[in-house]
């Protein structure tokens, strides 16, 4: 292959930055599926991992501003297949082209998916979802309702838990389904009639709810997704914790409720301390509070013995004035202080307007020293500038001198025009009776053609001039 002659030369800054460009411009924000690899997150927070198929790989960076762009049910870590969006582009230092994440879901999320983030983004714009609405749970609730399936594995769990922590709760199941078509209803119906039942007016109100169910799929969770579950739990009179499936799990009831729970039976044990312990703490409390009660006793105690033990309560006329003279001398050393204070800060200023002037000074002497040399710098350039014009006129004098006409006619020869002025080349060019202006080196002579004949032709060298003088 020939190398061009005619070349652009790219520094190795120039072409990465040109090839960025390109693939932001050409590929831009795109949708990738693949395998995670090499997942990690650093302590800023940012997640750098690479994702890959059969036959290659991608590197990809989640800076930590961007993890709500992570959907729910979605798992980061490696040989997990998801969906990312993104923009292509160049990391510029090492030369590597890499993938910005905005998005990620799992590989197949299909409609579901699609319909739970729709309806998040709904209810989150209209505040369902305000960290600000939510509540603190009650420190030591008495009455606990729960909302989830009477059956299975779950209520047994929370009952134990609750039982083993604090054996003397009050407990009230609301059963439901926790799965098909008509669970949603039930669930909101649910939490609906504890806040209408259980309220403070009724004759056995709810603390706090429990709301939720063991692990599944997302279709087998869906339930607690539904717009109308989420609406009762944000409007709950009482406060709710949303214990939905596995930690890795999330629902829209989940952002809906006051305090999310990883599983049922931590909810259980979020819901409540244990007794043992709240009545420790009770014990140490009463300890403290009884040694401390002890300790200000006895210090109040000595004190008003020294103060009835104290010479001033028997002459207070001498105990004022030790006070005045106190303050007296207190007056003079804060005066002495001040006028030490004005005396070094007037000197401090005084020195720093010397230094200013003879800054100044400095200064000047500078710039008149570089304008002098500027002026000589120019001065210098003037007259190199005007000889180099006037070499370069005389140069072109003699150039116009070698190519004047005048030059020919130095040399002998002659210019002959019409009196029209039309330059005569030929002999053709000027008939019989033509009047001819020639001009030679030192003037003009003006002549008259008379020949029929011009001289040269046909063998007639010696015939007599054509033109004679006008």
């Amino acid at each position: 292959m020939a190398i061009p002659v005619d070349r652009k030369v790219f520094t190795v800054s120039e072409l990465t930055r040109q090839i960025k460009q390109t693939l932001e411009d050409e590929v831009g924000h795109v949708w990738v599926e693949g395998e995670i690899s090499n997942f990690k997150v650093y302590g800023s927070g940012h997640a750098y991992f690479s994702l890959k198929d059969a036959n290659a790989q991608l590197s990809a960076v989640l800076f930590a501003g961007s993890r709500q762009g992570v959907a729910p049910q979605t798992r980061l870590e490696d040989g997990q297949r998801v969906r990312v969006y993104g923009q292509i582009t160049v990391f510029e230092s090492r030369g590597q082209y890499q993938m910005l994440v905005r998005k990620i879901e799992p590989a197949g999320v299909g409609a579901l998916m699609q319909r739970f983030e729709e309806l998040k983004r709904k209810l989150e714009a209209e505040g369902l979802f305000e960290p600000a609405r939510r509540r603190p749970l009650p420190k030591l609730p008495q009455r606990i309702g729960i909302v989830t399936s009477p059956t299975g594995a779950v209520i047994h769990d929370m009952l134990n838990v609750l039982g083993r922590r604090f054996p003397n709760l009050q407990i009230r199941l609301a059963p439901v389904k926790v799965q098909g078509l008509e669970a949603a209803d039930e669930i909101a119906a649910a939490v609906a009639l504890f806040n209408r039942t259980c309220g403070p007016d009724s004759d056995w109100p709810a603390d706090v709810l429990i709301v939720g169910r063991g692990g599944g799929s997302l279709e087998d969770l869906w339930a607690f997704n539904e717009e109308v579950v989420a609406r009762a739990v944000a409007g709950s009179a009482i406060p709710v914790i949303s214990a939905v499936g596995h930690e890795t799990d999330f629902s829209l009831c989940d952002f809906a409720a006051d305090l999310r729970a990883p599983t049922p039976s931590a909810a259980a044990e979020l819901v409540v301390a244990p007794k043992a312990e709240l009545e420790a703490l009770v014990a140490r409390l009463e300890r403290a509070l009884r040694q401390v009660l002890q300790q200000r006793t006895s210090g109040l105690r000595g004190r008003l013995a020294a103060v009835q033990a104290a010479g001033f309560l028997k002459q207070p006329e001498q105990m004022a004035e030790r006070l005045a003279q106190r303050v007296d001398t207190l007056g003079m050393r804060l005066d002495h202080v001040l006028r030490q204070h004005v005396q070094a800060e007037r000197q401090r200023a005084e020195q720093a307007i010397n230094g200013l002037f003879l800054l100044r000074e400095r200064q000047v002497r500078q710039v008149a020293s570089r304008v002098a040399l500027d002026e000589r710098r120019l001065d210098q350039a003037c007259r190199l500038r005007i000889e180099r014009l006037r070499t370069h006129v005389a140069a072109l004098a003699r150039q116009a001198d070698l190519l004047s006409p005048l030059a020919v006619l130095e040399r002998g020869y002659s210019l002959t025009r019409t009196e029209g002025g039309r330059l005569v080349r030929s002999v053709n060019d000027a008939a019989s009776g033509t009047g001819l202006v020639t001009r030679v080196k030192d003037g003009m002579i003006r002549s008259v053609v008379t020949a029929d004949e011009p001289i040269g032709k046909s063998g007639n060298e010696g015939a007599p001039s054509r033109g004679s003088p006008a």
